[in-house]
């Protein structure tokens, strides 16, 4: 890692992040020293996904405790279905914009712009209208930069892609949810004073709802640390069937969707009659998004034997980060085919197994990133496939190992955000 004057209270990070981050020279912000630091949060992409919730109050959460002396503004995309009040709740001071005055007073006072986690620039619209407008810094925060295709069906990459690189190149900071969207940036010639590997905000959400936690245990007579979450996903989420997505059905995401709906989900069965039959525990099946309670039912829990769907709890509902996280904390472990309920697992020390396939963008690699190799299976490699099952028993069977190597990666992520932090309270002095 090569460090500006400005990284001196970042030296002792160096072991934990050494090669993922480049620092060059920048310039700095001026301001009134009478008044707070402001940053302008550009994050919340939608509502019907726990994980995109979970960006947000992840980043908030960080910036309160490595920033406590900052003000931010939150401009969202949508924070509706309830998540504007659980933003208030647990961040009272947070200021919400909120129409064309709020972001007008916004623009005028804040002294950075702060990108959120997300699957790519998702607001470089928004991002090139602040710099072209303040002049002022902004910074980015945890995303993938993904490439369409691989290198061999698309060795060049789009201009689209390299208009955003050129963007990027303006940040003060630019931090990439997974190493290969760092190493991408660099090889398109990504020229920000500060790139480096910051995993995903999400990690970091502290929200809790154990009230709703309990209820649900004691409704299924589910016992703390004896029972196991199981997420289902199709190939391609079915937005179409989500009325206020109003999107339009896609005959050829949902050939997909049936062509591989059986491959992607009989490795789980077989894992959930294993943990059962083998461990007596209980299995909860749940869902991330709003389209996958039916695809749960489906897929997971109606095919079982009857020995063992007896075991098998089906949650008929959606729910909120909040309570989702205390109930996959009061489980052993969690598996399946998503990606920010493993992330908010592990974000608590809880373990957490990820499987992902050709169709999602790479975030999925971050596992590897925070050292949880083996804990990441390719559902595109049948090896991959095969060793699915006995990993998801082992969650239970070897609970001491597998809560060990929990705390291990949460701990790398802890340090990896605190090396981003520094950046930002630096685009800040």
């Amino acid at each position: 890692m090569t460090h500006d004057p400005r990284a001196t209270r970042r030296d002792f990070m160096r072991s934990a992040t050494a090669g993922l981050v480049t620092v060059g020279a920048g310039h700095r912000v001026a301001r009134a020293a009478d008044r707070p630091r402001r940053i302008l949060l550009r994050s919340s992409w939608q509502t019907v996904n726990i994980g995109d919730i979970a960006h947000t109050p992840g980043l908030l959460a960080l910036l309160e405790r490595h920033l406590p002396d900052v003000e931010v503004r939150l401009w969202p995309s949508r924070v509706d279905n309830g998540v504007d009040a659980i933003l208030a709740s647990r961040f009272p001071a947070l200021k919400i914009v909120a129409g064309k005055e709020d972001l007008a007073t916004a623009f005028a006072e804040c002294d950075l712009l702060l990108h959120g986690s997300g699957p790519s620039l998702v607001a470089e619209h928004d991002v090139r209208r602040w710099h072209e407008t303040t002049g002022r810094p902004f910074g980015v925060f945890g995303i993938t930069l993904p490439r369409q295709g691989s290198a061999a069906t698309q060795p060049e990459p789009d201009e689209k892609l390299r208009a955003t690189v050129a963007l990027l190149s303006q940040a003060r900071f630019v931090f990439f949810r997974e190493t290969r969207s760092l190493a991408l940036a660099r090889e398109l010639g990504c020229t920000a004073p500060v790139t480096g590997f910051a995993p995903d905000a999400a990690f970091a959400t502290d929200l809790r709802d154990d009230v709703a936690a309990e209820r649900l245990l004691a409704a299924h007579d589910l016992e703390a640390g004896r029972f196991v979450c199981c997420i289902p996903r199709l190939r391609y989420t079915p937005y179409w069937t989500i009325p206020e997505k109003k999107a339009a059905f896609d005959p050829v995401k949902h050939a997909r969707n049936e062509a591989l709906e059986e491959h992607d989900h009989a490795p789980h069965r077989r894992a959930i009659e294993r943990i059962v039959r083998e461990t007596g525990r209980h299995v909860l099946v749940c869902p991330e998004d709003r389209t996958q309670m039916a695809v749960g039912k489906r897929l997971l829990v109606d095919p079982l034997p009857a020995d063992v769907r007896r075991r098998v709890v089906w949650r008929p509902d959606y729910w909120m980060p909040g309570e989702a996280i205390s109930t996959y904390t009061r489980g052993a472990g969690l598996f399946g085919n998503e990606m920010h309920s493993p992330i908010m697992c592990i974000g608590h020390g809880v373990p957490a197994l990820v499987c992902r396939w050709a169709e999602q963008t790479q975030k999925g690699l971050m596992w590897r990133d925070i050292g949880l190799d083996d804990w990441l299976f390719d559902f595109d490699d049948e090896a991959d496939v095969a060793r699915l099952p006995q990993a998801a028993v082992d969650l239970v069977t070897r609970a001491d190992v597998a809560k060990a190597r929990a705390a291990a990666a949460r701990e790398r992520v802890a340090a990896l955000h605190a090396e981003a932090l520094a950046a930002v309270r630096d685009a800040l002095d």
